[in-house]
C-alpha cells in the first residue's frame, strides 16, 4: 500500500493501522503499526497479537464458513489460549518441548530392495526378523546324487520263471503229440479273447459277444490244422456270422460297434493263430513251429537288451515310449543270426541266407505286432491286458508279437521249402 492511502476513511471491520487515536489516522512521524481488528463496529481499533503462521492446508478448518481459524486470541488484552498438542498439525518450533527421538532399533531394520517382497515392519520393541535369505546371498551347492540305475519295469525273476515254464509246456506238447499242441493253441486263443472282450467292455462299453467268439475261435484253429487254409477261412466266415446273429438277441443300441469289435477280435486272435496250426501239418512241422517261436523270442529279447543298454532315439514315442531305434536294430541283428542257424540246422532243405531274410521279416512283424497291441492298450487306457501271467501281464501281452508273425513265417516257409 502506498503513502497516499494512509489517511483515507475505512469501513468498519477494516484490517488497517491501529496506533492512532479513535477515529483518527496514524500519528504523524510514526511508522504504521500491525493489523488490528475493529471488534465493536466503531472507529476504535486495537492491534492484533503476533501469532504463528498457519499453513493454508492442514490446519483446523471451519466446515460451515470455510475460513481458517487463527491459533491465538483476537484481542491484545485477552490472554492467549493454550492450544492442545495435535501431532497432525504442524507446530512452531519450541525448544522447551521434547522432540521425538528415533527408535533405537530403527538403524538395524532391514531396508527394502527393489526385488524384495513387501514386509510388515516389526512391532515396537520386537527384534527385526528376516527369515528369508536374500536373493544375492550365496546358496549352498546341491549334494551330488548317485546315478539312477535303469529299471526293467517288471519283475524279471517272475517273468523268467513263467517264460521257462511256458516253454517247457510248449516244447513237450509240440514234440510228443501234435494234437496236444493244437489244444494248447486253442486254449490260448480262448483266454486271449476273454481278456480282449473284457477290457473292451470295461473301458469302452463295447459288448462283443464272447460265446460265439470262443467257440468259433477254437473251431478255427482245429479247422486250420485239419483242412489247412481253406478250413481256416470257412471257420472265420462262420464265426463272423455267428457274432452278427448272437448280438441280435440284445437291444439294438450299440449293435454296430459290438459286432464290429466282435469281427475284429475273431480275425485278430484266432484267425492269425491258425497259421501256427497250419505250420504244424508239414513233415517237419514241429521244427517250423520251433523256428517261429525261437525267432520271435530272440527278436523281442534282442530289442529289449540293446534298447535298454544303448537306446537313445525313440521309435514311436506316442505309441510305445519304451521302444527305441537302437532296440529295433538289435532285434534285427539277433533275429538274423537266429534265423540263419535255425534254417541251416532245423529245417529240411533250408539255407542260411534264407534264415537271414526270415530274421529281418520276423523282427519287422514282431515289432509291428507289439506296436499294434500297444496302440489298442493306449486307446483303452491300460498297461496290460490281464494279470494271468506274473511278470508278463496277460496272455494277450505275450501273443502280441506272435500273432502277426505267424502268417509271415508260414508264408516264407512255403516259399523257401514248400508246404509238405
Amino acid at each position: 500500500m502506498n503513502d497516499s492511502s494512509w489517511g483515507a476513511p475505512q469501513p468498519a471491520g477494516y484490517w488497517g493501522p491501529a496506533d492512532g487515536a479513535p477515529g483518527q489516522g496514524p500519528v504523524p512521524g510514526t511508522a504504521p503499526a500491525g493489523p488490528a481488528y475493529d471488534a465493536r463496529g466503531a472507529q476504535q481499533t486495537r492491534p492484533m497479537p503476533v501469532v504463528p503462521e498457519v499453513p493454508a492446508h492442514g490446519g483446523n478448518q471451519d466446515d460451515d464458513r470455510g475460513a481458517a481459524r487463527t491459533g491465538g486470541p483476537s484481542f491484545r488484552d485477552e490472554p492467549p489460549q493454550q492450544q492442545p498438542y495435535d501431532p497432525a498439525r504442524p507446530q512452531p518450533y519450541d525448544p522447551s518441548r521434547p522432540q521425538p527421538q528415533p527408535h533405537p532399533q530403527s538403524y538395524d531394520m532391514p531396508r527394502p530392495r527393489p526385488y524384495d517382497t513387501p514386509r510388515t515392519p516389526p512391532a515396537h520393541g520386537a527384534a527385526p526378523q528376516n527369515p528369508e535369505p536374500m536373493p544375492d546371498a550365496p546358496q549352498p551347492a546341491p549334494a551330488p546324487q548317485a546315478p539312477q540305475k535303469k529299471s526293467a519295469g517288471r519283475d524279471l525273476g517272475a517273468a523268467i520263471g513263467v517264460g521257462l515254464g511256458l516253454g517247457v509246456v510248449i516244447i513237450a506238447s509240440l514234440f510228443v503229440v501234435k494234437a496236444v499242441f493244437v489244444g494248447v493253441i486253442a486254449v490260448a486263443v480262448v483266454v486271449g479273447l476273454w481278456e480282449l472282450t473284457s477290457r473292451l467292455q470295461e473301458r469302452k462299453d463295447i459288448k462283443a459277444p464272447l460265446v460265439p467268439l470262443a467257440v468259433g475261435g477254437a473251431a478255427m484253429v482245429v479247422a486250420g490244422y485239419v483242412r489247412d487254409a481253406e478250413g481256416a477261412w470257412v471257420a472265420m466266415a462262420l464265426t463272423a456270422l455267428a457274432v452278427l446273429v448272437w448280438r441280435m438277441t440284445q437291444p439294438p443300441e450299440g449293435y454296430l460297434k459290438d459286432v464290429t469289435a466282435g469281427v475284429f477280435a475273431a480275425f485278430y486272435v484266432p484267425f492269425l493263430a491258425t497259421f501256427v496250426a497250419m505250420m504244424l501239418t508239414a513233415s517237419d512241422g514241429p521244427f517250423r513251429v520251433l523256428t517261429f517261436l525261437i525267432l520271435t523270442v530272440v527278436s523281442d529279447t534282442g530289442a529289449y537288451a540293446v534298447g535298454w543298454r544303448f537306446g537313445r532315439h525313440k521309435l514311436a514315442p506316442r505309441i510305445s515310449p519304451g521302444k527305441t531305434r537302437e532296440g529295433l536294430a538289435g532285434a534285427v541283428a539277433f533275429a538274423m543270426v537266429a534265423g540263419a542257424l535255425c534254417m541251416q540246422f532245423l529245417i529240411d532243405d533250408g539255407a542260411w541266407w534264407q534264415g537271414l531274410l526270415l530274421g529281418v521279416a520276423v523282427a519287422a512283424s514282431a515289432t509291428l505286432g507289439d506296436l499294434g497291441e500297444s496302440m489298442i492298450k493306449r486307446d483303452l487306457g491300460i498297461k496290460d491286458m490281464g494279470t494271468l501271467l506274473p511278470g508278463h501281464g496277460g496272455i494277450m501281452d505275450r501273443l502280441d508279437s506272435l500273432l502277426p508273425t505267424a502268417p509271415v513265417v508260414w508264408l516264407l516257409m512255403v516259399l523257401f521249402v514248400g508246404s509238405a
